[in-house]
């Protein structure tokens, strides 16, 4: 089977899409946030929460409901800065995910991934690095929301954990930007093999 790829364009494809899984998996777990209401660990991400306050007609009382799910609505995600932080990560992983999966049909199919596409495609996963990163960094700026406060222990603010701490899935994101950005980038400008000059 020809491939497209140099031996670093190899090690740049499946580093490409390691870095893409970790990011969307980051991405859609609900673990960016740990703290706990009521005794029950609650866990928040960007879009999606485990654990949640419910009223209890038959005990007249609120009871933690443990499950995990996405906000009713885009509107329901509790604070500005974490919906901005939903579509701009949100948007970063499609980039990451596009390059990944166009890097592994380079390995299978000749003449797809020139010099010059490696480079582009380095460029795209530069951008969905820096996106992801943004989200990241936009992320601390919820932490005063009235949902986060009440989970952690109303002693959060921007930037301010108070009793909460930040979960694994926070780190995944961030790592596979990070890695993405730094690394993916740098092998890319050396996967494409050199194009065959065809006389005429």
């Amino acid at each position: 089977m020809a491939s497209s790829l140099t031996c670093t364009g190899v090690i740049w494809a499946l580093l490409s899409l390691l870095c893409a899984a970790a990011s969307c998996v980051g991405f859609f777990m609900p673990y960016w946030l740990l703290g706990t209401q009521m005794d029950k660990p609650v866990s928040f991400g960007t879009f999606r929460r485990c654990s949640y306050p419910v009223r209890d007609e038959e005990r007249q009382a609120t009871v933690m409901l443990e499950q995990c799910g996405r906000y009713a609505s885009f509107h329901g995600i509790p604070s500005l800065e974490w919906r901005i932080c939903t579509v701009v990560t949100g948007v970063g992983c499609g980039l990451l995910l596009l390059v990944a999966l166009t890097a592994l049909m380079g390995c299978c199919i000749s003449d797809l991934i020139s010099r010059t596409i490696g480079r582009v495609a380095g460029g795209i996963q530069f951008v969905g690095g820096l996106l992801i990163g943004s989200g990241c960094a936009l992320y601390p700026l919820g932490w005063d929301s009235e949902e986060v406060q009440q989970t952690c222990n109303n002693s959060s603010d921007q930037f301010q954990l108070g009793s909460c701490q930040i979960g694994w899935a926070y780190y995944c994101t961030g790592a596979g930007a990070a890695a993405a950005m730094l690394l993916c980038t740098w092998l890319s400008c050396f996967a494409g093999k050199k194009q065959k000059q065809y006389p005429y």
